[in-house]
C-alpha cells in the first residue's frame, strides 16, 4: 500500500520492509533531531492494522499471546508476541483496547498470516477479527509532542510516543495540520538507539524472546498457558538463550553501513574468522554516528572488539550473557 504522503516535497520512498512510506523527506539528520525533540510525525501507514471485537476478546487473546491482557484497562498500551509451538517468535503485536475493541498494529504485510492463525483459534469464543489496514493508517507522534490527536482517534501511548490509528482518508489532512513529516529512517535510527527489537529484522526463524530482551516488556512470566510457553519457562528457569542482542558503535570512517545479515566476527580474527552473529539493523544517528543492533552467540565476551563485514564495531550489552 503506497502512502499519499509520498507526494510531499522531498519524499524519498522507503525500501525493504518499509516500502510504501517515505524513508526521508530530504534531510535525515534534521528529521531525527526534530523527532528526538518531540516535533513532527512519522507516517507508518504501511503497517498492518488488526482489530478484535466481541465480549470474549481480552480473555481469548490472553490464551494466545505472551502478554497478560485478560484485565487490560481501556487506553493502556501493551505489546505481545505470538510464538510457534517451539517458542520461536512469529508476530509482535502493539496493542491497545478502547473498551469495545482491541486494536493492534503489526509488521507490514504480516496481518494476513496473523489473522489466519487467530481465525483458526476462535472455536466457540465470542470474537470477531478484522483486517482494518485498508481503512486505518498508523501515525507516530514522538514523546513530548504537543500535537493533539484528532477527535475519536484511537491512541496507543507509550514512553516512546503515541501511535494513532487514524482513518486512512484523513491522513493527508492530518499531515497538513501536524507537520513536519518525518521519514521512517529517522524513526528507525531512534529505535536502534533505544535497543528496541523489530520482528523480521532482529528475528529469524529460530529467535526466542530471551535473546532480544522481550521478557517483561512483551512476555509476562506469571500467566497461564499459551503456545510456546514451555520453551519460555525452560529457558527462564533452567538455562540461557543461545544468542543475545548487542548494540554496536560502528567505525564512522566507513562510507556504507553493514547491511542486515552482515556477518559479525572477532576483530582479532579478521574477515576470515569464525562468524559469531549477524547485523540485524543499522542506522546513521544524528549524535552517535553509525550504530547497529546485532545478534551474537551468548559466549562472545562482552568486551570483545568485533567487526561487521570489514567495519570495526564496539559493543554495548543489551541482553546479559
Amino acid at each position: 500500500m503506497k502512502s499519499p504522503l509520498l507526494s510531499l516535497p522531498g519524499a524519498v520512498p522507503g525500501e525493504g520492509p518499509d516500502e510504501g512510506v517515505a524513508a526521508h523527506y530530504g534531510d535525515l539528520f534534521r528529521e531525527q533531531r526534530a523527532l528526538a525533540d518531540g516535533t513532527g510525525f512519522v507516517d507508518l501507514s504501511h503497517r498492518g492494522v488488526v482489530t478484535v471485537t466481541g465480549a470474549d476478546r481480552l480473555s481469548w487473546l490472553h490464551l494466545l499471546i505472551t502478554q497478560h491482557v485478560s484485565e487490560l484497562p481501556p487506553g493502556q498500551a501493551t505489546e505481545a508476541l505470538i510464538l510457534s509451538a517451539h517458542g520461536h517468535i512469529e508476530h509482535a503485536l502493539y496493542l491497545v483496547d478502547d473498551g469495545e475493541t482491541t486494536w493492534a498494529h503489526v509488521e507490514p504485510d504480516s496481518q494476513r498470516d496473523l489473522i489466519a492463525y487467530l481465525e483458526s483459534m476462535k472455536f466457540f469464543y465470542r470474537v470477531d477479527i478484522t483486517d482494518r489496514t485498508d481503512d486505518y493508517a498508523v501515525v507516530h507522534l514522538p514523546a513530548g509532542s504537543i500535537t493533539e490527536a484528532p477527535e475519536d482517534t484511537v491512541v496507543r501511548e507509550t514512553p516512546h510516543g503515541r501511535d494513532l490509528f487514524l482513518p486512512r482518508a484523513r491522513l493527508t489532512d492530518f499531515a497538513e495540520a501536524s507537520g513536519p513529516a518525518i521519514g521512517v529512517l529517522a524513526y528507525e535510527a531512534l529505535r536502534v538507539e533505544a535497543h528496541r527489537p523489530r520482528v523480521g529484522l532482529e528475528t529469524d526463524h529460530r529467535t526466542i524472546p530471551h535473546e532480544l530482551g522481550w521478557i517483561g516488556s512483551a512476555v509476562h512470566l506469571q500467566k497461564g498457558c499459551y503456545r510456546g510457553q514451555e520453551t519460555v519457562a525452560r529457558v527462564q528457569n533452567l538455562g540461557k538463550p543461545p544468542r543475545r542482542l548487542v548494540f554496536l558503535h560502528l567505525d564512522g570512517s566507513e562510507v556504507t553501513l553493514p547491511s542486515h545479515g552482515a556477518p559479525i566476527r572477532l576483530a582479532s580474527e579478521g574477515e576470515e574468522g569464525r562468524q559469531l552473529g549477524f547485523i540485524t539493523s543499522s542506522a546513521r544517528h544524528h549524535e552517535l554516528g553509525p550504530i547497529a543492533l546485532a545478534l551474537v552467540k551468548r559466549n562472545v565476551p562482552v568486551d570483545a572488539e568485533l567487526i561487521a563485514d570489514s567495519t570495526a564495531a564496539a559493543q554495548e550489552t543489551v541482553v546479559e550473557p
